[in-house]
């Protein structure tokens, strides 16, 4: 990173964000993220895999709702620019990027400002109200028309106490039908034994990490028409021709799935 470091940007604290840039070799990262991102290998050493696995699973999901012909996106808890971005993979579509991160808004706003279909916005998945009442997403984003909304890898660092699943209901209430909602979710299935070592690292970091099961992820896709080949490990989702699908039969393991708006419930937002 950069000597200059923005105000705000607390580099002592590991940072959700930055650790996944870490996963994914980026650069954008500081040796307290490293350092707790390293003791969350030990844990899971399949997580770099997974941080890979969850980039190409929003390259087939974006591509597959930008053929379905949606030209919209709000990409929920963005995190840092790294490659195959939204706007990058369903091109000429405008897209909406949040996240409540100071390091994503400084780099975001740094590397695709000047991008006349790319908007920035600060907000928190937790405060969906916020927003969906933002004046930038007001601007940018037509509810009245079929809009993607994507949640990969962010409802894991929203605890119980927060509703996940009542935010999830307030942003498909906004949805006109036509709409998919894109959620990818760790699942503890495989791997429990794992959940607890994991949990702590991110204690220690911005955010905490949730363990959840495949049962309480799928809930999560409750009211919604689910696409095929429906809510699967990341890598059996639409691969691509040829590819080689690794951890097949394993369990619930990082789950993602799409799900289809099929009827408006009278109580749109």
């Amino acid at each position: 990173m950069t000597d200059q470091i923005p105000i705000g940007i607390q580099t002592h604290i590991p940072n959700v964000a930055r650790m996944y840039d870490y996963y994914l070799e980026g650069k954008d990262n500081f040796p307290a993220d490293r350092e707790a991102a390293e003791k969350a290998l030990t844990v899971v050493p399949e997580i770099r895999h997974s941080a890979r696995s969850n980039r190409a699973f929003l390259r087939r999901a974006v591509d597959f709702v930008a053929q379905s012909g949606i030209r919209q996106f709000l990409d929920l808890g963005a995190g840092l620019p790294t490659q195959n971005n939204v706007h990058q993979v369903a091109t000429g579509a405008r897209v909406v990027y949040v996240d409540n991160d100071p390091t994503v808004l400084v780099h975001g706003r740094a590397i695709l400002g000047k991008n006349e279909n790319v908007t920035i916005v600060q907000g928190d998945v937790r405060r969906p109200a916020e927003i969906l009442e933002h004046p930038d997403v007001r601007a940018a984003i037509d509810f009245d028309q079929p809009v993607a909304v994507l949640m990969l890898a962010i409802m894991h660092f929203v605890p119980d106490e927060d509703d996940p699943e009542g935010i999830i209901a307030t942003f498909r209430r906004a949805m006109a039908p036509g709409s998919h909602l894109v959620l990818s979710h760790v699942a503890i299935d495989a791997k429990p034994e794992a959940a607890e070592g994991v949990t702590q690292v991110y204690d220690r970091a911005s955010s905490p990490f949730v363990p959840r099961t495949g049962k309480e992820i799928t809930r999560m896709f409750d009211g919604l028409d689910v696409v095929e080949p429906g809510i699967v490990n990341l890598p059996e989702w639409r691969p691509d021709p040829g590819a080689v699908v690794p951890y097949k039969g394993i369990g619930s393991y990082f789950l993602g799935g799409v799900g289809v708006v099929t009827e408006d419930d009278g109580d749109r937002w």
